[in-house]
């Protein structure tokens, strides 16, 4: 198959597309026929050797965790895909952008979504509803998400509103016609937040989720009225002396599936800001380390 690989921690020059072993599945898991793959932060703070204490990869490595396709095999003990399905999912810390994947939790992909869309919603989609599950239950309450705009925030964004939450949205002024497209209440980000806020949600914040480790957690906390109320799936540095919690992302098929019934049902569109093609991966991973996209960074394959 061909692959894009890295055989060296690095830059976006390490980067190439080249013949790669096909994946085999194992059990619990399936393999598709790769249409498109995400591109998160965590395939260039792995390429780059920034986690190799974390998370080590095993080269030559393949980026990405996410990714959309059709089944063409299945390991031992999978039950309720066939081949030939358009599933979406995720897989391992590597491994996705390649002409076949190895997804070890997935979700029947929704007719509505785009490949494009579907490779974006994996990774977004466990994130955002890992920490919103955190902060419990939300219809009629306030939430503010910090970093709306991104691909975490904005899938944040629009599960907290089909859930019942009124959703205030921090971002860049560029974003702001973004974040009330999707039905949030957009303000930005940084000093004076307790001041705008207090205009744009009289009746306070009820929860608050981080998602963008801008080191603004201290005054989260603050404008929330205490840790109990922030959930953070960014900022591991701050959160433990804050008594904020992390939530984690998890390969979790349940919460793929709720994902996918939202995107059904027109309340969830996993967005994508940019696509690229394969050959130009080092564009891709460029784009998404520069910071403050709108949505998901995407490779068609």
């Amino acid at each position: 198959m061909r692959a894009v690989r890295y055989h060296e921690y690095g830059g976006v020059e390490t980067l190439v597309v080249e013949k790669a072993p096909d994946p085999r599945p194992g059990p619990g898991e399936v393999r598709v026929r790769v249409a498109a793959a995400g591109v998160n932060p965590i395939d260039w703070k792995a390429r780059s050797g920034a986690l190799r204490d974390l998370l080590p990869v095993d080269l030559p490595a393949i980026p990405g965790r996410d990714a959309v396709g059709t089944v063409d095999g299945i390991g031992e003990g999978v039950r309720g895909v066939d081949p030939g399905d358009r599933v979406f999912g995720l897989g391992g810390v590597t491994g996705a952008t390649a002409e076949l994947a190895v997804l070890s939790a997935w979700a029947h992909a929704p007719e509505a979504w785009t490949d494009a869309e579907a490779a974006g919603a994996g990774l977004a989609s466990v994130t955002a509803l890992g920490g919103l599950n955190a902060l419990g239950l939300l219809r009629g309450r306030t939430l503010l998400v910090e970093g709306a705009a991104g691909g975490v925030g904005s899938a944040a964004v629009e599960i907290a509103l089909a859930r019942g939450a009124t959703v205030v949205g921090t971002a860049s002024g560029r974003n702001h016609g973004f974040l009330s497209s999707l039905g949030a209440v957009p303000t930005t980000y940084g000093p004076g937040l307790a001041e705008r806020l207090a205009a744009l949600a009289p009746g306070g914040v009820d929860a608050v989720l981080d998602t963008a480790a801008s080191g603004s957690l201290a005054g989260l906390v603050a404008v929330a009225g205490g840790p109990d109320r922030v959930v953070t799936v960014a900022d591991r540095a701050n959160a433990p002396a804050l008594g904020v919690r992390v939530a984690d992302a998890v390969n979790d098929p349940a919460l793929l599936a709720e994902a996918a019934d939202l995107g059904r049902r027109g309340r969830y569109t996993p967005r994508v800001e940019r696509t690229y093609p394969l050959e130009r991966i080092a564009d891709a991973h460029a784009h998404s380390a520069g910071g403050r996209t709108r949505g998901k960074v995407v490779v068609l394959l």
